[in-house]
């Protein structure tokens, strides 16, 4: 499927950002601009069933199908949040950019003795900005606005297909560029144990202290700065 994309500036280096779950690219409103401003031109895409993207059938293999479909190989950079973390390490070897970032990707979605699961994400399609504010309170007004605009374009059945995920070791073997793990503090995909398995397979990995799974939405500053030597 050819997906939705935006564009921020008009570099000679290509940077490609891919979003997570329930979001597009509107998720990168400042990343966009700051990378665009470093000398990039800087492509964001809306996965299937998000944003002005077209809906289907849904799964990791498919978003990342999609990427390949519709992105150009051998950017500068690729950067994927979460779901689209997961999907940019499914596409990695075809999309071959010079260098990776995972930001907090979903490689291990950890069972949950409280019955968590993908329903819960589903569930937030029609959350107010009060919940939004509550579960995300170091966001800027602007990042809710963009959260309740992005919810309201988003097929919640892409949630759904998430289900085998659960209790999944999605964990990368290697990784196939060099590769940044970006991790928030404390990350609930990415435990301790896994950060220092990927490690041990080649991965640097990083953490920005004190943020939740929204990296670059709780702390701009502390995304941009973890990505010192990699932009």
């Amino acid at each position: 499927m050819q997906l939705n994309t935006h564009t921020w500036g008009e570099g000679d280096r290509l940077a490609l950002l891919v979003h997570g779950i329930m979001a597009d690219h509107r998720t990168w409103r400042r990343v966009g601009p700051a990378l665009a401003a470093r000398g990039y031109r800087v492509v964001a895409v809306d996965l299937r069933g998000h944003g002005a993207s077209g809906r289907g059938e849904y799964g990791p293999q498919l978003f990342a199908d999609d990427l390949v479909e519709t992105l150009p190989a051998g950017a500068e950079l690729a950067i994927g949040h979460s779901l689209g973390g997961l999907a940019l390490s499914l596409a990695v070897d075809r999309l071959n950019p010079r260098r990776a970032v995972f930001s907090d990707p979903a490689w291990h979605l950890a069972s949950s003795p409280e019955g968590f699961g993908p329903e819960v994400f589903a569930d937030l399609k029609s959350a107010p900005r009060e919940q939004i504010r509550s579960m995300n309170p170091r966001w800027e007004e602007a990042d809710i606005d963009v959260e309740l605009a992005t919810l309201a374009a988003w097929d919640e059945t892409t949630a759904l297909t998430l289900a085998p995920l659960f209790g999944a070791d999605l964990l990368p073997s290697a990784p196939v560029v060099p590769s940044l793990v970006q991790l928030a503090d404390p990350s609930f995909l990415i435990p301790e144990a896994a950060a220092a398995t990927l490690r041990e397979r080649g991965f640097e990995v990083r953490t920005v202290a004190g943020t939740g799974h929204t990296i670059h939405r709780d702390d701009f500053e502390g995304f941009m700065e973890s990505l010192e030597g990699w932009v």
